[in-house]
């Protein structure tokens, strides 16, 4: 039998010659976590070195040496704008074999914690610094406005307002006081506020905070264990306390005990990261909650109208992005 001649490749089909240096140039600048953040965030928008620092939370020089290594490979452009450098990832400009390497990493990369706080921290990032549509005062301001409302009218401008969503005879209670911030913003607008710690030092620091304040009562006990009675308070609040327990989910399931038929139940705790250093630095137990695993807390607690979101992060938050849930207790 004729064995059919091989093909020639015509002059279409040639096929490009190796590039190991390329390809290792390639590989070796994607090794790198904090150049595959930088990427990630670049192909959304373009951003400047001090923007990129504040949402990678990474000392300029850090940014900047990253930077110089993606440019160098081709992976980023850059362009003056007054005098600030904006730089861009040109995923859909680059080579074909270096863009295969970029969408490879990219899917390998997609279910990283690190890129999530990182969305979060760009959104934040934007919203500040979101065009202002108003007039000449507020434009020439709105740089420094918050800085300014607090400086004259207080630190908790922002939040007293909240407090008013309260009826005036509520009771409350604060899983985790602690020092009892939230306890003496809560006590002026509710009838009872209840604060429960494990720590007797964090409550005395609470109650030197807190003495003279009519209506608040501080109780040490296991959060699990509350002395509260049985459907008792129309809120109860849990501020940073799950992720340092072993058992989140029997704080939540009391604090959905001591809840009146229609009360409230809400946390706020750490978004999901992978920063062993913080969790050890802070003695944390867990490194925080995906949106699913909190809300699935409070779903199991018997809560009812659960909803969860993330909190977007205050520019200047060294620590993972937080988030808020809440639930319902379901009426009698």
């Amino acid at each position: 039998m004729d064995v059919p001649p091989t093909p020639q490749p015509g002059p279409g089909l040639t096929p490009a010659p190796p590039r190991p240096d390329a390809a290792l140039a390639w590989l070796s600048c994607l090794a790198d976590g904090t150049r595959v953040r930088l990427l990630r965030l670049l192909e959304a928008e373009e951003l400047g070195v001090s923007g990129l620092c504040t949402i990678l939370q990474l000392p300029q020089s850090t940014v900047s040496r990253h930077l110089k290594a993606l440019a160098d490979a081709g992976f980023l452009i850059s362009r003056r704008r007054g005098t600030t450098r904006l730089y861009e990832n040109v995923h859909d400009e680059l080579d074909p074999d270096q863009a295969d390497l970029w969408r490879l990493t990219r899917k390998q990369t997609a279910g990283w914690a690190t890129l999530a706080q990182d969305a979060a921290r760009l959104a934040a990032y934007r919203a500040v610094h979101a065009a202002s549509g108003g007039d000449d005062f507020f434009a020439g301001l709105a740089g420094t406005w918050d800085a300014t409302r607090e400086a004259v009218y207080g630190a908790r401008l922002s939040t007293a307002p909240l407090a008013m969503l309260l009826p005036a005879d509520a009771r409350v209670a604060d899983f985790g006081c602690g020092t009892g911030s939230l306890l003496a913003a809560l006590a002026p607008f509710a009838a009872e506020v209840h604060g429960l710690d494990a720590s007797p030092e964090m409550l005395a620091a609470a109650g030197a905070r807190l003495d003279g304040t009519a209506g608040v009562s501080l109780h040490r006990c296991d959060l699990a264990a509350t002395p509260l009675a049985d459907a008792s308070v129309d809120a109860a609040f849990c501020v940073l306390v799950l992720s340092y327990l072993a058992e989140p989910a029997a704080a939540v399931a009391e604090m959905a005990r001591v809840a009146k038929p229609g009360g409230v139940v809400a946390i706020t705790d750490l978004a999901a990261h992978d920063r062993d250093d913080f969790r050890r630095a802070m003695g944390q137990t867990s490194n925080g909650f995906a949106e699913e695993a909190l809300a699935g807390l409070l779903i199991d607690a018997g809560l009812t109208g659960v909803r969860a979101t993330l909190l977007p992060p205050d520019p200047g938050a060294t620590g993972p992005a937080l988030r808020l849930a809440r639930g319902l207790k379901p009426a009698a």
